[in-house]
């Protein structure tokens, strides 16, 4: 998040720093920002510390790259769910299947399409009637 700042403009805010503060403060203010990030880093460096400390040796192996929250995307989880095969529904069809004495389904038997929960309960409440209606009702 650079707030639209770029190079240019953070040496124009430095130059108007600069000229308010006035020489006198200047090196005041400079030691108070080296002390700043100083103290940031040192509890940057401590917060590592201590989940290094409590996660023990697996805390190297994770790859916190991969954790990133910005490089998820919303609509490629949506897509690959709902195109990814359903395995639990697989494996379920196949114990049935085995545990009946039938051969497993091949690939060309089983559904490509995967009803969602809301089209199951549309079917189920008889998609396509009218809704019920009470002519008693005010």
């Amino acid at each position: 998040m650079s707030l639209g700042l770029t190079f240019d403009k953070l040496l124009i805010i430095l130059v108007i720093a600069v000229f308010l503060i006035g020489p006198e403060r200047l090196p005041r203010y400079a030691a108070q920002l080296g002390r700043l990030a100083r103290g940031v880093r040192d509890m940057a460096n401590g917060a590592k510390d201590r989940m290094r400390e409590e996660m023990g040796p697996e805390f190297d192996d994770i790859e916190w790259s991969k954790l990133d929250p910005r490089q998820y995307d919303p609509r490629r989880i949506i897509r690959d769910a709902l195109t990814e095969d359903a395995p639990s529904a697989a494996a379920a069809g196949a114990g049935v299947a085995a545990a009946s004495g039938t051969a497993t389904a091949t690939a060309a038997e089983r559904p490509r399409y995967i009803e969602s929960a809301y089209e199951q309960r549309q079917r189920k409440q008889g998609k396509g009637r009218p809704a019920p209606f009470d002519g008693e009702a005010t």
